[in-house]
């Protein structure tokens, strides 16, 4: 059974990974206006991405004797001026969201709710991946520069780029 604090905590992470879908479904439609369909493509993995980890943790409250509350989300930015600019707005979003993940082991720790603490390792551990994915792409970028064409080949190639997709059967769901 959960503590009211750990639900809340929780219920808290959930809107995070909501809005976090909303904030990529938001840079992927942006970058596909812009004619860049394979970031269009790697922002719409991404979106779904997050909305699996929201519904993991709505699962996990529930099942936990708690109530998964689902709330309002916030109107995500809709323009980014540049892909670079996009990426980087990117990579602190998910310092944002590591943020929180780290505040919620801190909440299982206190309330010494071992089973939480360890179902939130999986995300932990997520974390760490996708700020290492952001940190890469951008990376790339810098190369780029203001390359044309080394635009074009990163648009094409971020395709190839495997976001932990939402159907990944090791989801736990």
């Amino acid at each position: 059974m959960l503590s009211k604090k750990m639900e809340a905590a929780l219920n808290e992470q959930i809107k995070v990974e909501a809005d976090s879908s909303q904030v990529y479904l938001s840079m992927a439609s942006w970058a596909e206006i812009k004619g860049l369909e394979g970031i269009a493509q790697f922002m719409y993995k991404h979106s779904d991405e997050e909305r699996a980890h929201m519904l993991k943790l709505v699962k996990y409250v529930n099942e936990r004797g708690g109530h998964a509350k689902i709330s309002a989300l916030k109107d995500p930015k809709t323009e980014f001026g540049t892909f670079q600019k996009m990426f980087e707005e990117l990579y602190q979003h998910e310092i944002f969201v590591s943020n929180s993940i780290n505040e919620l082991v801190h909440v299982s720790l206190g309330e010494k709710d071992y089973a939480t603490h360890n179902f939130l390792q999986w995300y932990v551990a997520e974390q760490i991946e996708e700020e290492a994915l952001a940190r890469s792409i951008l990376d790339k970028i810098k190369l780029i520069g203001n390359d044309k064409g080394g635009l074009y080949l990163f648009d094409r190639d971020i395709q190839q780029i495997n976001v932990e997709s939402a159907a990944s059967p090791n989801m736990g769901m």
